[in-house]
Formats: C-alpha cells, structure tokens, sequence
C-alpha cells in the first residue's frame, strides 16, 4: 500500500502500523469501540490473526484487542510509514 494511502482496519498486515482517520461503525459498537480507545489520531498495529482469519488482534495505546474483519472493515485507517 502507498504513502498515506486510506483502506479498512481489516486490510491492515500483520506488523504493520496505522493511524484511524474515521469510524463508520454505529450504535452500541460504535461507543465501545471510542470506549477502547479507537477515535481519530490513534495508532493501531496489527498483532497477528487466528488461523482461520477471523478474528485479528490489534494493538492499540498499550492494550491487545481482538476485532473480527465486519466491525474492522468499518473502521477507516491510513498507512504509517
């Protein structure tokens, strides 16, 4: 992925490193996920992945959370290079 380039939280490699431009999760999702930490301006790496895929661990400001790939795909993030 380029410089600067904007894709789904879900596409993000593993150890690789992004930074959350938007949220298009809503509802109760939405506010857990703010809760956690996940607002515009956070860093967040990608851990690792089961071995189905599904779901992947991220870690973000200190803490590993796991998110499956349908609320990861809502979150908008850009490459950190």
């Amino acid at each position: 992925m380029s410089e600067n380039s904007t894709f789904t939280l879900n596409k993000l490699r593993q150890n690789k490193t992004g930074v959350v431009t938007e949220l298009k999760n809503s509802g109760v999702i939405r506010r857990r996920l703010q809760d956690l930490g996940i607002i515009e301006g956070t860093r967040i790496e990608c851990i690792g992945k089961s071995p189905l895929g599904d779901p992947k661990a991220y870690l973000i400001k200190g803490t590993l959370i796991a998110l499956r790939n349908n609320d990861a795909e809502k979150i908008i993030v850009k490459s950190n290079v």
